[in-house]
Formats: structure tokens, sequence, C-alpha cells
């Protein structure tokens, strides 16, 4: 009899510990809960590209700015896993927005891509997400030492969200903190950290310094992704911390085009306002709305 207690007494712990250790794994499984990434990926900032020619499918080394994009894209992707299960989107966000190797990118992201999308660089960001990384990205029209710096399209000179002038950058920060969702990291030239860091405090990974609009002094690639590599690390590890760009409500923007021609043109868009000969306004319901009209006006106006 005291063997058949020792025996189910030994029965029942071992029981109990197993239990124990089952609802450990569960409860880790659970916190170690997918983090959702959106990536914007540009291609003016990204390291190694140093000529106007290299981001234009026209232009001399578009192929080698294209496997250069698409390097750097990976090697995030891979140290976002690094980190813990991930869920990642992609968002081709240059030109016609079809510049990735797609067929060579890591197989565990999601990737979009054309240009006809109604919020282009930020299409497929929704509230879900965890963070936006913003890859590759240059400063805002007219801006002294940026590297080819234009916003959105070459007609628009100037474009300001509440009052504040942003350019792609900024933009796309904007919407996502209009979502809740945090910057976590840029990437760019020396003078689009400095622009974007005024907005957002994500980490940042310069890639080149401009001289002039049309050239610039470029770190090596490689060199590139061993930092976007440490600094995706460090900004997983932001996440719950980082904190968006708060923006909530009614949305007023102002876009300065460059002839009085292109702004009578804007004028056609019902509610649209006329600022100057050159700037027009329009007072939208939140950012969804301000983004998907100023897309309108980019493709409407640039012809």
């Amino acid at each position: 009899m005291r063997f058949l207690c020792v025996h189910f007494f030994a029965l029942t712990i071992g029981r109990v510990v197993v239990f124990a250790f089952g609802l450990l794994i569960a409860t880790n499984l659970h916190a170690q809960k997918a983090n959702r990434i959106f990536i914007s990926v540009d291609m003016e900032g990204i390291g190694g590209i140093g000529t106007a020619a290299m981001v234009s499918s026209s232009g001399k080394d578009y192929d080698t700015g294209r496997k250069l994009m698409t390097a750097e894209v990976n090697a995030v992707v891979a140290a976002i896993f690094e980190a813990g299960p991930a869920e990642i989107v992609v968002n081709d966000s240059h030109g016609d927005m079809q510049n990735l190797l797609h067929t060579q990118l890591d197989a565990r992201v999601q990737y979009i891509q054309s240009n006809i999308k109604p919020l282009g660089m930020a299409q497929g960001l929704d509230n879900s997400f965890s963070g936006v990384f913003f890859i590759g990205y240059h400063t805002m029209a007219g801006t002294e030492n940026g590297f080819l710096a234009h916003t959105g399209s070459s007609v628009v000179k100037g474009l300001w969200i509440n009052g504040t002038e942003v350019g792609e950058g900024g933009l796309n920060a904007f919407y996502a903190g209009s979502l809740g969702v945090p910057v976590l990291l840029a990437s760019g030239d020396k003078t689009f950290s400095e622009e974007i860091r005024k907005l957002v405090s994500p980490r940042i990974v310069i890639t080149k310094e401009a001289i002039g609009n049309n050239a610039a002094k470029l770190l090596h690639p490689d060199v590139v992704i061993k930092e976007l590599q440490v600094q995706t690390r460090a900004a997983v590890k932001d996440i719950g911390k980082a904190k968006p760009l708060s923006l909530s409500g009614p949305v007023e923007f102002k876009i300065k085009v460059d002839t009085p021609t292109r702004a009578d043109i804007a004028m056609s868009i019902p509610g649209m306002k006329r600022l100057d000969g050159f700037t027009v306004s329009y007072q939208a319901r939140d950012m969804a709305e301000a983004y998907k009209l100023i897309r309108v006006i980019y493709k409407y106006l640039d012809w």
C-alpha cells in the first residue's frame, strides 16, 4: 500500500510538472507574438546610389541600383527576424514602384508594387502594425544639399501638412502617426536624416552625404548594410516604447506647384482653395483623405 501511495504521488507530481512546463511554453509563445513591420523603400537614399541615372529605368547602372535596393531590404528583413517572429509588408515606393527584384526578396515578406495605388508609398499600412521603416529616402523639394531632393513629383515645389512643410518622409510619418504607428527606423542621405528628426525620433542610418543636388559622397554598400542591421535590431527593441507622430481630426494641406497653370488645374478638385498663383490648399476630414488627394494631384499635374 505504501508503495502504491508513493507511486501515485510521483505520478501526480509528474503530471503537475508536465502541465506547468506546457503552460510555460504556451505563455512564452504568446509573449513571442509576431511584430508586424511595414517597410516603405525608396531608391535615392539607398547606399551606393550616387547619380540620377541609377534611379531611372532608362539610366546607366539602374540594374545595379535595383540590386543594391533589394540587398538593403533583405538585410533589414533578416535582422527583424533575428529578434523573433514577424510579419513584414514591403511597399516599393520609388517612381513606377516596380524596382525591387521581388523574386530575390526574402520569401518571408509580402510585397506591394505598382504606383497605381491610392496611398502610394504608404499603401498597405494600417493600425495593426507595430512600426514603420523608411529605407532609402531623400529630402523634400528645394532642400540645399539634398541628394535628388523632391516631393512626390517634379512639379511640386512645396507641401505642408497642418502648417508643417514636409517631404515624402514627413508625409508618410504623418500618415503613420494618424494610425498610431511609430516610425522606428529611417535611412537616406545626411540631410534627410536631419529633416526627419525634426518630426520623429527613429533609429537613423546615413547612407551618403550630398554634394549639391546631383552628386554624393557615398559610404560603401557593405558598410551601409551592416549599419542597417545594427540599427534594425535596436529599432525592434523600441517597439512599444517609440511614440507615433501625433495627428488626429481634420487635416489641412497646401501644395505649391511650379506654374500657375498647374494650380489652375488643381482648382478643378471640388473644395480646393487658391492661396496664390502657385499654391492651393484643401481641408480634409482626416489624414487618409488628405493623402489620397495629394496623390491625385501628383499624378494629375505631372503631365
